[in-house]
This record gives structure tokens, C-alpha cells and sequence, in this order.
């Protein structure tokens, strides 16, 4: 009876190590500079044969060169559970992902899937100090650019008025950084859609940073109370024109149709929030125009804040020496064209900054009253009538 439980036993044990599902994880590896060591491993639970693994050769590439190496470049996956370690060289800045090809054939489709989706992100750098410069940089930016709405909330508060703010200046950016800040958190936080960028852009950065997820949630709220006191100030005979509603209609009902498009599988949810910030360059690079054109007819810039304008100049000069700065540590200037509405953002935003300081400062100076100063006579001593 003993042996009969005993046998009973092993039978049930052998079937639940049969049946346990197989896993398999790698860990992490710190970001390093050029030239420094690293290294990373391999855990496996559960496998049902052995498996001769190798290191895909692409992996270890960026234009056309080998720029990482490591070492073993294979291994051989055993029956059951294990563990490899292998020690990575470094030869190039950029960012790279390495991923495992099976050489013999793998019976289990969950094990083949287990392996094949695994990938170990080295991020390789020039300088660890200009990455932390970089991320302060970024953070200024976004206080300036988030401040930069203010003064002119400030100034329509106490002038409890709004003439001189222009309304299609108002609406085209109220649906533009709607429109980014869809896009933004989307590569950011999506899994979905960082996946598609990856296997889109290998050994690209992804150029969305926790400061433009803020700032353009930040911008939407602003701006929409920017919106709100249009309904409460004084506004005169001012309203959106005809041409700015047509366009921000024709806008959301492009986004709608692509979302279908999208939606039965015929676009990637990563191209179609690239049509988000695709739109919001395109809002950039009008919105300004109406104010320009408005201070123009008008000769004056009085109700058009100033203060919004430096700010603006900050943000944007911050934002582009970020993405700058972001190329150069990781040799990887694509990142500028794999957002270029981050870069084309910071680059018109300063252009037209530089002209409404122009019209500003230059063209249509304010005009300032002066304290009269009472006559001198020729004895050198001040003179006042007397009434």
C-alpha cells in the first residue's frame, strides 16, 4: 500500500512539473558610456528540451557595424531551469536592443514565443553628466513654457478685458495641444504604441520625456481657462473667424475618419498619433499669424502679453537644445526627425517669438508718459509759478 502511494505521488509530481507553464526573464541593464563594461542575464523555469540559442547579429549593429559586442554570443538553453550571464562590450554610443534567435527546432510555440520576444535594452552614451543636464533642461523648460501662459491670463484678469488677445490664436492652440498631449502621452505611457515605435525605430530614443507629458497637460488646462475669460472680460466685436472654424472643423473630422481607418486595422495606432502631432505642427506653424497680423493693422501689441512672449522664447530655445543635446549623447540624430513636432514646436514658436519682440520693442513701442520737470533759471535754482 506504501509503495503504491509512493508511486501515485511521483506520477503526480512528474505530471504537475509537466504541466507548469515555462518562463523566461532577463534583467535590466544600466545606462553606461562608451566604453564601459556591462552586463546582464538569462533565467528559464520549465523548458521541456534542450535548446542551442544564439544572439542575433542585427542586434548588435547600428549602420551597417558591429557597436556592441558579447560575449557568449550563445548558449545552450537546458531542460528545465537555468541561468546564462554574459558580459557586454561597448564601441559606440546609441541605444540597442538584443534579441535571441533559436538554432535548433523548438517543439513547445510557448517556449519559441518566450524566447523570440525577449529583448535586453543597453543604452550606450558619450557623457552620464550631460544626461542629467539634459533632464534639468528639460524641466526648465517646461516651467517656461508652463509659466508663459500667465501673464497673459494676469493681464486679461486685470484689464478685465480681452480685445487685443487674438481668438483664432486662442482656438488653434486650444486643439493643437489637445492634439500633442494625445500624442505624447501615447508614446509615453501606451505599451501598445512604445512597441510599435521600437519596432519602428530600433535604435532610436524615444523622444517623448516626462516634461512634454506635463507641459502639454498643463497647456490644455491654461489655455482653456485662457478660453473661459473670452466668455467672461470684455471682448468687443472679436470672435473666430469664419477660416479658423472651417479648419479646426476640418481637423477633428480627419482625426475622426482615421481613428476608424485605424480602428479595423489599417493604420498603427502609432502612425495615427503621429497625425495628432503632424496637426499640431501645423496649427505652430499658423497660429501665430493671426496675432502678428492683428498687432500689424492694430500698430500696438497692448493687450498681447510680452512676458508670454520671452517665456515662450525660453521654452522653445530649452526644448530644442534638449533634443540637440539628446542626439549628440547617444549618436542618434534621428530622434529629431522621429518627433518632429517637439523639435518644429521649439524652432517656430522662437521665429515668430523674435518677431512679436520686433513688433514689441521696435515697431510699435508702447507709449510711456513722463513726469514733466520743473524749469530751471539761470541762476541754476528750480522756478514754480504760483497760482
Amino acid at each position: 500500500m506504501l509503495a503504491q502511494l509512493i508511486s501515485f505521488a511521483l506520477v503526480c509530481s512528474h505530471w504537475w512539473i509537466a504541466s507548469a507553464s515555462p518562463t523566461l526573464s532577463t534583467s535590466s541593464v544600466a545606462k553606461v558610456t562608451i566604453g564601459s563594461p556591462t552586463a546582464f542575464s538569462v533565467k528559464w523555469t520549465n523548458f521541456t528540451d534542450d535548446v542551442a540559442v544564439e544572439i542575433t547579429e542585427d542586434s548588435l549593429m547600428a549602420n551597417g557595424s558591429e557597436k556592441i559586442a558579447v560575449v557568449p554570443s550563445g548558449f545552450l538553453l537546458t531542460a528545465g531551469a537555468g541561468e546564462e550571464v554574459f558580459n557586454v562590450s561597448t564601441f559606440a554610443a546609441g541605444k540597442y536592443r538584443i534579441e535571441f534567435v533559436n538554432i535548433t527546432v523548438m517543439q513547445s510555440d510557448d517556449e519559441y514565443r518566450l524566447l523570440t520576444s525577449q529583448r535586453v535594452e543597453v543604452d550606450v552614451i558619450h557623457s552620464m553628466p550631460l544626461t542629467v543636464i539634459n533632464v534639468v533642461i528639460g524641466w526648465i523648460y517646461f516651467a517656461a513654457w508652463s509659466v508663459s501662459f500667465y501673464p497673459q491670463i494676469y493681464t486679461n484678469w486685470k484689464r478685465k478685458s480681452v480685445t487685443g488677445l487674438n481668438f483664432d490664436f486662442l482656438s488653434y492652440n486650444l486643439m493643437g495641444f489637445f492634439m500633442y498631449g494625445l500624442f505624447n502621452v501615447g508614446l509615453f505611457w501606451i505599451p501598445e504604441v512604445q512597441r510599435e515605435f521600437r519596432e519602428a525605430h530600433p535604435h532610436s530614443v524615444n523622444p517623448v520625456e516626462a516634461n512634454d507629458v506635463a507641459f502639454t497637460i498643463h497647456a490644455v488646462a491654461a489655455t482653456a481657462f485662457t478660453v473661459f475669460q473670452c466668455f467672461i472680460y470684455d471682448r468687443g466685436d472679436q470672435r473666430v473667424s469664419y477660416f479658423a472654424r472651417v479648419l479646426v472643423s476640418c481637423s477633428w473630422l480627419m482625426v475622426f475618419v482615421f481613428l476608424i481607418v485605424t480602428a479595423v486595422g489599417k493604420y498603427t495606432w502609432l502612425n495615427y498619433l503621429y497625425l495628432f502631432s503632424y496637426v499640431k505642427l501645423g496649427v505652430t506653424l499658423i497660429k501665430y499669424v493671426p496675432q502678428a497680423f492683428m498687432n500689424y493693422r492694430r500698430k500696438s501689441t497692448v493687450g498681447w502679453s510680452i512676458g508670454n512672449v520671452l517665456l515662450d522664447f525660453t521654452g522653445g530655445s530649452l526644448s530644442m537644445l534638449q533634443m540637440l543635446l539628446t542626439g549628440y549623447n547617444y549618436d542618434d540624430w534621428q530622434t529629431v526627425f522621429n518627433d518632429p513636432t517637439k523639435f518644429g514646436l521649439g524652432l517656430f514658436s522662437v521665429l515668430f517669438d523674435i518677431l512679436f519682440m520686433i513688433q514689441h520693442y521696435i515697431l510699435y513701442r508702447p507709449y510711456r508718459q513722463y513726469k514733466s520737470i520743473p524749469p530751471v533759471n539761470h541762476s541754476g535754482t528750480e522756478s514754480y509759478s504760483h497760482a
